[in-house]
């Protein structure tokens, strides 16, 4: 019986933990908006700092775990989703506009994929399953950030404009010329920006590198873009002037 619990379980996508994460996900998605519209200023400002320390405690202990037996591949957080972690909690507790821009488009984007296609593990660990801290922490991470930007989007109504869909694009650039760099001087990769990660994932059929990162820019350049549109048409919508209705005599 020890045995059987000792044993570790290897993650498959798509599997019972998997499943499960992904209902608990749509569950808490539903009940963040609901929640998030019935809210006092108050209400939300403590229930997003809440939910920001939480992210920060999770990434903490991720952190944590990948410094006690460091590798310069897996220890240095550079990906993305750590970027968007970061930037999702300072978006939660400070509802600041900018932070807010980067945890709409990459969380709602990006840090989904994650969700869709996890990467869980190291070369050395595999991918373990549930109840690993590995798992734990993994998807912890992503689904507090895509939950934030959720959250913040459709329960506190945070609107994205033009100029953020710019700024983002940029900052996201910023991070692709630092992460090159350092992926150049060390041999890591971070990002998935000097090939393709392990488990299958969207970037197997944008064709082999450098193809599938020119490919990933215009993807993403078109996504942000659509997430973007419909928000500015509602907006220039509701601040047309509306024509004065004719009274009758």
């Amino acid at each position: 019986m020890i045995e059987v619990f000792s044993a570790q379980r290897e993650f498959a996508a798509y599997g019972p933990s998997h499943c499960a994460v992904l209902a608990v996900f749509v569950v808490g998605a539903v009940l963040l908006v609901v929640v998030g519209r019935r809210q006092t200023e108050a209400q939300a400002r403590t229930f997003s700092r809440v939910l920001a320390v939480l992210l920060i405690a999770a990434f903490a202990v991720a952190l944590g775990y990948k410094l006690v037996d460091p590798t310069m591949d897996t220890s240095v957080p550079l990906q993305l989703c750590d970027v968007a972690e970061l930037a999702a909690a300072y978006a939660l507790w400070s509802q600041r506009h900018w932070a807010f821009v980067l945890t709409y488009y990459w969380g709602l984007v990006l840090s989904s994929q994650a969700l869709i296609t996890p990467d869980i593990g190291t070369p050395r660990e595999g991918a373990p399953d549930f109840p690993h801290h590995l798992f734990i922490t993994f998807f912890t991470l992503h689904v507090l950030v895509v939950w934030a930007a959720i959250y913040l989007t459709w329960g506190r109504r945070y609107r994205p404009r033009w100029r953020d869909y710019r700024f983002a694009v940029i900052a996201t650039l910023g991070w692709a010329a630092v992460t090159l760099a350092f992926n150049a001087a060390t041999g890591t990769n971070y990002g998935y920006l000097n090939r393709k990660p392990p488990t299958a994932s969207l970037l197997d059929v944008l064709g082999p590198w450098p193809v599938y990162l020119l490919a990933e820019v215009a993807i993403v350049l078109v996504v942000w873009a659509l997430m973007t549109w419909p928000w500015e048409r509602a907006r220039r919508h509701a601040e047309q002037p509306r024509p004065l209705q004719e009274t009758s005599d």
